[in-house]
């Protein structure tokens, strides 16, 4: 009996019992995509479909681990290891290991991440003597990146007379020259980056019809998770594998497309049923995640898009409280209520740290949050930030590692053949490149044959270049027998890297001896997971999975609970209890970047829907009325998706008295007195009531009982020195950006150099010329 199909309501129950043809689930926000998709390819595998015959596409590691984990469950271990299942690079990776010599390819190709390609990128532009200037390594690598997702190759790049004035305009046109540089590099250095893996594959489908023949004969069951965030390369590839026996199953929520600034094509989803023939429709609408106010809350917002498919989402679940929302004055403010409310729920509700995220549009937000939760000592850990594998100790190991498996690997050679320290400089470098180019060989070839070669270098210096060979061909040795922890190991002794990181003697320094170490931890654990799954553990495969890891695959393992902060972007997928919302104010987000066109507009809009269906229990929405911006303080407009959810789902927070409290550490009888003449509060009720005064200041709404014009001193109003001269009195309860909020004590000078003397609570007495303070009156 197939007890796994109890567990599905009868929309998801449809869905995976559906066998053959081109069929969409139109899955919304926490319905249970996941489950369906796994149970699906479960059940095919139930009917007699050999798991050969599944290729199933995720677009992280980490869901394609948990599916395989749950079809596991239902088919058992053994048959589940021989479905193909991965993201989208890692299955044309293993594709092109097989059968990239048709394109002049070795089977083992390095994987060249981010850094590799920007370094690469930069080499070209100095070798061609450009200016850094108009041609940022980044900026250009961005291009190329762009060019290649939308399958034109340099080839249709010079076919294409408005690509080539677009960047004429642009004052890149030695645009194309670099495109074709770095192919060119890639090729010779037997590499390929993360966007090859789609170009390449693509080219193979195309070029060699028995190579396509091939796959579509083995994938006679083709399913896609996440359809809505494919971009062009990938969507050719998927059509082409499944034009044969058109069994494809997409899943996808075309409300959750947020993806188009890194290729992705909602497109692709709208238009499925327009692809093939006769295509079968589900509908996954019961959320099961959020409760009913936020599930409502996201359909009132969502609804204000034109372009979208027929669905409405619904829940089950608990009315619940409504949403909260809080303005504040400053992003300071913002992080101290946001820490406040966390500190607050937490005790009240018993609820651990890693129950509750904070989600923002841009890292740069971060800041403010995490000065406000250090100071109450809430643990937390940013996600986005330098994941392990990118720090710099790490990367220079993998670089020795990446050698052994592939000797022409350029950007590896050139990040480890001085380090440690071999009397290899620059100028050496630039000479071996010149010859490698010459004569359209590796560096690693050209310092093989060093005395063969005559390239204007020293004795000495050929000496160090063979020595350096002679160790890595010792590596290589080595490595035939042993394994991928034993040989990074010996990697690590040989080369004494160690030892040079422990002569810096400071905490960074330690830092980065344990992270050496913990690398060798994660190659121990990889061997041992590879063994228990009865799957390759060679060097070669352990490059490859850390090559193709994501920030939630590759970070330390941690069992301390913390509080999640990260973009929307990287939220993704993922659910809390509680989810708190920041920076909701116009041009931030929405963004100004994103405003142009109503295709920005509404993916911005799609991009606040993902925010806050990740909220389960309750989500908080907040935003400032000021705020830095590129170093200035600037006004803020609350967003206009505030407005667009109905009112009867949100509930505006009153504001709450602030406690400040000073901790002392020291006796301050030790000190001695103070003299007299610094003394600003002679007598002890006054010092007291200054303190309750403090005390009943609210973090900052709009409802203050003053005059309209005292409420606010703008930037505008700062330039009007009789206005100050009838604004600020002593006595005045103000608040400035940084400084938060104080006591006006003292007022001397006039006109252009009046300066107040404030008793701030956070860092106490300060002298302000109130020019350019910024100050706001509120009392």
């Amino acid at each position: 009996m197939n007890t796994y199909l109890e567990n599905l309501n009868e929309s998801q129950k449809a869905a995976v019992l559906h066998k053959d043809g081109p069929m969409i689930i139109i899955a919304g926000a926490g319905s249970g995509k996941t489950r369906v998709l796994t149970y699906r390819i479960a059940h095919l595998m139930k009917q007699g479909i050999d798991p050969f015959n599944i290729l199933s596409l995720t677009f992280t590691n980490k869901a394609a681990r948990e599916m395989k984990n749950r079809i596991a469950t239902v088919v058992g271990d053994s048959e589940s290891k021989n479905l193909w299942m991965g993201t989208f690079h890692s299955v044309f990776a293993r594709i092109l290991r097989s059968e990239g010599h048709h394109l002049g390819f070795p089977s083992n190709f390095t994987i060249y991440d981010m850094q590799d390609a920007v370094r690469l990128i930069s080499s070209i532009i100095k070798e061609m003597q450009l200016d850094r200037e108009k041609y940022k390594s980044k900026q250009i690598l961005s291009r190329i990146s762009s060019l290649k997702n939308s399958l034109i190759t340099v080839k249709a790049y010079y076919n294409d007379t408005d690509l080539i004035l677009a960047d004429k305009m642009a004052q890149r046109p030695k645009l194309g020259e670099i495109y074709q540089q770095y192919v060119d590099r890639c090729f010779k250095a037997g590499a390929m980056d993360f966007d090859d893996l789609l170009l390449r594959t693509n080219e193979i489908l195309t070029r060699f019809p028995e190579v396509l023949a091939k796959y579509q004969n083995r994938f006679k069951y083709i399913l896609v998770d996440e359809y809505q965030d494919t971009n062009h390369s990938q969507y050719l590839i998927v059509r082409a594998l499944a034009d044969r026996f058109q069994n494809i199953c997409v899943v996808g929520d075309d409300s959750q497309s947020i993806y188009a600034f890194r290729g992705a094509n909602i497109q692709n989803i709208l238009n499925f049923q327009r692809d093939y023939d006769k295509v079968s429709v589900f509908k996954l609408e019961q959320n099961y995640r959020s409760t009913k106010n936020i599930v409502e809350a996201a359909n009132s917002v969502i609804a204000k898009n034109k372009t979208k498919l027929d669905k409405q989402v619904w829940t089950d679940n608990d009315r619940g409280t409504k949403i909260k929302v809080m303005q504040t004055y400053t992003e300071a403010d913002e992080g101290r209520f946001v820490a406040n409310s966390i500190f607050e729920n937490a005790m009240n509700l018993q609820l651990k740290n890693s129950d509750f995220a904070i989600l923002y549009r841009t890292n740069a937000q971060s800041r403010a949050i995490e000065d406000a939760l250090r100071k109450k000592d809430i643990k937390y850990k940013i996600y986005g930030g330098l994941s392990f594998y990118q720090r710099k100790e790490i990367k220079d190991i993998l670089a020795y590692l990446r050698l052994l498996v592939n000797q022409n690997d350029e950007e590896a050679l050139k990040r480890v053949i001085n380090y440690p320290a071999r009397g290899i400089g620059s100028t050496t470098m630039d000479k071996l490149a010149v010859a490698a180019n010459h004569y359209k060989k590796s560096i690693f070839e050209i310092i093989q044959n060093i005395y063969k070669i005559d390239i204007n270098l020293n004795a000495g210096v050929k000496t160090k270049l063979s020595n350096f060979v002679t160790m890595i061909q010792h590596f290589q040795i080595e490595a035939k027998t042993k394994n991928a922890f034993e040989i990074t190991d010996f990697v690590v002794k040989q080369t004494q890297l160690i030892r040079d990181l422990e002569k810096d003697g400071t905490p960074e320094g330690v830092s980065k001896v344990e992270n050496i170490q913990e690398l060798l931890n994660g190659i121990k654990d990889f061997i041992e997971v590879q063994k228990e799954k009865e799957e390759e553990d060679s060097l070669s495969f352990f490059l490859e999975d850390v090559a193709l890891a994501t920030d939630f695959d590759s970070d330390k393992k941690d069992d301390t609970p913390r509080v999640a902060l990260m973009t929307i972007h990287l939220a993704k997928g993922l659910e809390f209890p509680f989810v708190y919302i920041v920076g909701l104010e116009e041009t931030l987000f929405p963004s100004a970047m994103s405003m142009n066109t109503r295709s920005e507009l509404e993916e911005e809009r799609r991009l606040f829907y993902v925010a806050l269906t990740r909220a389960e229990k309750q989500a908080y929405l907040s935003y400032a009325q000021t705020r830095y911006r590129w170093g200035k303080l600037i006004d803020c407009e609350p967003s206009r998706f505030l407005e667009e959810i109905d009112e009867e789902f949100l509930e505006y927070l009153k504001v709450k008295k602030v406690h400040f409290q000073q901790n002392k550490f020291i006796n301050e009888d030790i000190f001695g007195s103070v003299p007299q003449n610094k003394i600003r509060f002679k007598k002890p009720i006054q010092r007291n009531l200054i303190k309750k005064q403090i005390s009943k200041i609210e973090t900052p709404n709009l409802k203050f009982n003053m005059p309209k014009n005292l409420k606010k001193v703008t930037n505008a109003t700062i330039q009007n020195n009789n206005l100050f001269d009838n604004a600020i009195v002593v006595g005045n309860i103000v608040v400035h950006a940084k400084f938060g909020k104080g006591e006006v004590i003292n007022l001397e000078g006039t006109g252009a150099n009046k300066k107040a003397e404030i008793k701030f609570a956070s860092v106490g007495l300060k002298k302000l010329l109130l020019q350019f303070a910024k100050l706001t009156i509120i009392s």
